[in-house]
Order: C-alpha cells, then structure tokens, then sequence
C-alpha cells in the first residue's frame, strides 16, 4: 500500500465517519415529520439512489448476480434480511433519539457498539479475545450500569443503537455482500413496506403538488445522507489499515456528543461524564490490546 492510497484511503474514512458524526444536524432539520414517515422516506430515497448508482457505475451486472444468487441460497436470503429488519430498526432508533433531544444516548451508543461487535465475535463467532480486551467489556458495562443507576433512566437508546448496528455487523459478515451492492438489495427488500406505509399514512408530510418544498427536499435528500458516507468508508477503508479504520470510526460519536452538549444543550451531569470515563478508558485499553495481540479466529466467518 503505497502513501498516496494511504492519504486518500484516510481522506475518504475519515469524510465518511465526519458525515456521520453531522447527521443529526439533518434529522433535526426534519423534526417535524414523525421518525416513522421520515425512516420511509429514507428506505425510498436510499434505493432510488443506490439503484441510480448501480446503473451509472454500471454495476447491474453484479448486482443481478448476487440477487440471483441469493435466491438460490435460502440461508444468505434470510441473513441479509434479517440485516434489514436490524438496520431498519438502527436508523429509527437513531432518527427518534435526535428528534426526541437524545444525541448524547446516541453517541454513548456508537462509542459502545466497537464492544457489542467484540462481545458478538466472543458469543457467535466463537474469536479469542486476551484479558486485556474482556476487561475492556466489564469497563464499558460498568459504565453503562453507573450511568443507570446515578441518573435513574437506563440508556435503552445507547444500547438498541449498539446492539443494531453490532448485530448488522454481525449478520453482514455472514452474508459477504460489498456495500453498495449490499445496501442496493437490503433497500429493495423493505421498500415495498416502506411504500405501503407512506400510502397508507393519513396526513403525508410529503405533498406533490409542492415538490420542491423544503422539507421534501430534505426526505429525498436522505437518500443521499445514507448512501454518501457508505460509499465514501468503502472506498476509504480498503486503503487504510484495519487499526486506522477502528481508530477514525470515533470521529463519529465525538462529533455528536460534542452536538448533543454544546449545540443542542442536552443535559451532560457528572454521572454522564462518569460513565463516558469509563467507555473511554475501556476504549484506550482495547485498541492497546490490540495492537500488542491480533485477534485469533477460532470459528471461519
């Protein structure tokens, strides 16, 4: 790997996570519009434009290829679904909690997912993980039981968030689809529901008669929220180190704390800071870990 690949792997990892890490800025420009009717709209938008990149970068073939085989794979066909269900559920959690003033839940949740995914490896996938790295699990849930029982509400929002995106981690290595062909497919699978829904739902946001409105530039446009920074980290990371990757992705929920507090003046107690203490420094010590002892699969993915 050569320093320009480096250079431009970093640019295109790191532009993915900050886009990201801004995202609730857009869902908030939507507060108006239920997160339902809102998380339709991004199914819609999402396929309409993954499929408008598929064409343009003329990948149809690819893309008729690994439906086809799906079809024939019943296993791969119900892993990427459920993949679906699982992603669709992590991005209405997330659209709530921004609408709801629970960005700071929201990035607890992201800076906690990287241990879900590690406890998922343990349980699942059967990896093997030094002291060191368990420890960095018994850290974080400390933290998360502090925060529960020092500020009386348990982060049910942190960890839907985590578990989501750690179990759609999880389900896409199964399945071993590229991103973009990925996410073209999981989109046209739920898009039928998410079109009966917008139909069905008794006063739509979205008005034809004034296309070009605002707010109904802003769903069309979550289309391209999604898809931007999925292909941005699929061009970048296959640049870059795995350690870089793992290193950027906490641009991501820095970014909406940061939002959370200092935009949004979401309330950040001394339980809150205890508790992120102790993600942060369960964080440190993982990536230390890790470095000094690869993972070693047990289990073939």
């Amino acid at each position: 790997m050569n320093t320009k690949q480096d250079k431009s792997g970093m640019i295109y990892t790191a532009g993915a996570y900050i886009l990201w890490g801004f995202l609730p800025i857009y869902w908030k420009l939507l507060d108006d519009v239920s997160p339902g009717e809102t998380l339709a709209h991004r199914i819609l938008w999402s396929f309409i434009f993954m499929f408008l990149i598929v064409l343009f970068m003329r990948r149809w073939p690819d893309f008729i290829h690994e439906w086809k085989q799906l079809l024939h794979n019943k296993k791969k066909l119900f892993g990427i679904s459920l993949a679906t269900i699982v992603i669709s559920i992590n991005w209405l959690t997330f659209i709530w909690a921004v609408n709801s003033n629970h960005v700071v839940q929201a990035s607890l949740g992201y800076y906690i997912n990287p241990l879900i995914s590690i406890l998922l490896g343990i349980i699942v996938l059967k990896e093997s993980f030094s002291s060191r790295q368990v420890l960095s699990i018994i850290l974080a849930a400390i933290g998360v039981i502090y925060l529960t029982f020092s500020y009386g509400v348990f982060p049910w929002v942190s960890l839907l968030l985590a578990v989501s995106f750690g179990l759609y981690g999880l389900l896409k290595k199964k399945v071993d689809i590229g991103p973009m062909i990925g996410l073209t497919i999981e989109t046209m699978l739920i898009v039928p529901i998410a079109v009966l829904y917008l139909v069905l739902l008794p006063n739509n946001t979205f008005q034809f008669v004034s296309f070009l409105s605002t707010t109904n530039l802003l769903l069309m446009g979550a289309g391209i929220m999604t898809a931007v920074p999925l292909l941005l980290f699929a061009n970048g990371a296959k640049r870059i180190s795995l350690a870089m990757v793992g290193f950027l992705q906490y641009i991501a929920p820095t970014l909406m704390l940061f939002l959370g507090v200092f935009l949004y003046n979401e309330t950040f107690t001394s339980a809150h800071l205890i508790a992120f203490l102790f993600i942060w420094i369960a964080l440190i010590n993982f990536m230390l870990a890790s470095y000094q002892r690869p993972i070693r699969r047990n289990a073939k993915i």
